[in-house]
């Protein structure tokens, strides 16, 4: 599915965005500049994550760092040319999420339902955890 949101963008011209990318930058869209642990907070992934994100953001030329609002903080913000792609990107991101709904419409078990059901179990015992045991 990622891969044919990145022809998605590729066939409308847009190069350098990920599907992993959209949400930070949707999000630095409409709350302006943000620390790179407030944008990890705000979309619930770990700082490590949105460093590694991010880094990837200012290689395509979708971010820039600024100064924070003390010497130790610095604070990600959109270029203008991402700035541009935000509505697209919004409307791509709504466009998916109907797309998904209507998939699970076609599909005998809800891929959200699935999700969810991963997750309850990886909370009783981690992904790592399994991999662990089959390796011992």
């Amino acid at each position: 599915m990622d891969d044919d949101i990145g022809r998605l963008y590729t066939d409308r011209g847009i190069d350098g965005v990920r599907p992993r990318y959209v949400m930070p930058l949707i999000r630095l869209g409409h709350s302006g500049p943000m620390t790179i642990r407030a944008l990890a907070e705000d979309l619930d992934v770990t700082h490590s994550a949105m460093s590694q994100t991010v880094s990837a953001l200012r290689r395509e030329g979708l971010v820039t760092s600024v100064p924070g609002a003390d010497a130790r903080t610095r604070q990600v913000q959109l270029t203008e040319r991402a700035k541009e792609l935000v509505p697209f990107l919004e409307a791509e991101w709504r466009a998916t999420e109907r797309a998904v709904a209507e998939l699970e419409e076609e599909m005998p078990y809800a891929l959200s339902q699935a999700v969810r059901d991963i997750e309850k179990a990886l909370a009783k015992r981690s992904f790592r955890d399994r991999i662990e045991r089959h390796l011992e």
